[in-house]
């Protein structure tokens, strides 16, 4: 699994940003698709949630590349 760290610019970040700044997705709206799909989990349970709030020392995880969200 490729894993990558991704520094938080403020409080959190939407899930589907995070997969769109991370290069996982290649748009804001295929980060949803994925999300909707079901291929997304956080902290290791599934996220259906698009724009969740993702926070610090959370670990998000789609299509065999793990981020690990740092603070700010």
């Amino acid at each position: 699994m490729n894993t990558q760290e991704f520094k938080l610019r403020g409080e959190y970040i939407a899930l589907c940003d995070l997969l769109k700044l991370t290069g996982i997705a290649d748009s804001g709206g295929q980060g949803k698709l994925m999300i909707a799909n079901g291929e997304v989990t956080v902290d290791g349970q599934p996220e259906s949630r698009k724009t969740a709030k993702i926070r610090a020392n959370q670990t998000v995880q789609c299509l065999g590349q793990q981020i690990v969200v740092l603070a700010a």
